[in-house]
């Protein structure tokens, strides 16, 4: 019988082992699942920011006038 008792706790911890596993890859799943949703958010920012600087750019016909300070 101590074999089998021997067994049973032996199945008992992997299945615990087990347990706790599964729950940790779920939990690690959804971090996973919501820095992507803010890398996301992050990259949409960037490119929302670099569009004015690229529109700047391509306006070349400046006047310098408007570039002085209020004082001149």
């Amino acid at each position: 019988m101590t074999i089998d008792h021997d067994l049973d706790e032996r199945l008992m911890a992997l299945e615990i082992k087990a347990s706790y596993a599964e729950d940790l890859l779920e939990r690690l799943d959804l971090i996973i699942i919501r820095q992507q949703d803010q890398i996301d958010r992050l990259q949409r920012e960037v490119q929302r920011l670099r569009q004015p600087i690229g529109d700047q750019d391509n306006a070349g016909q400046r006047n310098p006038r408007d570039e002085l300070p209020p004082h001149y």
